[in-house]
């Protein structure tokens, strides 16, 4: 299994040894002192990890995370990262995601639409990770666009949801397709089914070309 970032560890909760960050609680999970379990069934990167994909992530990173959400993963990430962007596009979520950062200070919500990364140019610094978890059609589009955020040696860890892109095709068919468009602009590096904690979900690794 690839190691894991700093900040980041497996403790023990009522008896089940789970990934783990230290962090003010976010959406119900269990928690240990300042310690706080990550559910890989309830966040496509915390499935990457525990599934041993190697995320380049060290801690203390700049993250730029598209489609943040209510802020579940974006708050575990915030916890051992640098400075961290969530874009997200829907108003509702977006509360959530202010009640995630108020603790943190490095967690930086905008209510932007991640297709249009030039809505959000002035704001983001240059990014060594992009997170990218979008529920729509066009995935390979946005990380293509946010790219010009990425440092020339960053990572793009992105969860291609099959079902987002068309629900009446085969994913494998899906996530060739995506993946193709993805290789006119980054070097994929590695790809893993998300099974069995996210169906019909491919987590990639990669870096820009």
């Amino acid at each position: 299994m690839s190691g894991l970032p700093d900040g980041v560890e497996r403790r023990e909760f009522d008896g089940v040894e789970r990934l783990a960050t230290r962090g003010e609680p976010v959406y119900g999970e269990p928690t240990d002192g300042e310690w706080r379990a990550w559910n890989p069934d309830r966040s496509k990167l915390g499935a990457m990890l525990e599934l041993g994909m190697d995320t380049g992530l060290a801690g203390g990173e700049t993250v730029l995370y598209l489609g943040a959400a209510a802020g579940t993963t974006a708050s575990h990430v915030a916890d051992f990262a640098g400075p961290t962007y969530g874009v997200e596009f829907a108003a509702r979520p977006v509360r959530d995601l202010l009640d995630a950062a108020d603790p943190r200070d490095n967690l930086f919500p905008l209510l932007k639409d991640a297709r249009k990364p030039e809505t959000y140019a002035h704001v983001v610094e240059p990014a060594d990770v992009v997170v990218q978890d979008v529920a729509t059609r066009g995935q390979a589009k946005v990380a293509t666009a946010n790219e010009t955020f990425l440092r020339d040696d960053g990572r793009l860890l992105i969860a291609i949801k099959a079902r987002s892109e068309d629900v009446t095709r085969d994913p494998e068919d899906v996530f060739a397709d995506v993946l193709d468009e993805l290789e006119s602009t980054y070097e994929v590096l590695e790809t893993e089914r998300l099974t069995p904690h996210h169906d019909d979900h491919l987590g990639v690794v990669a870096t820009p070309r």
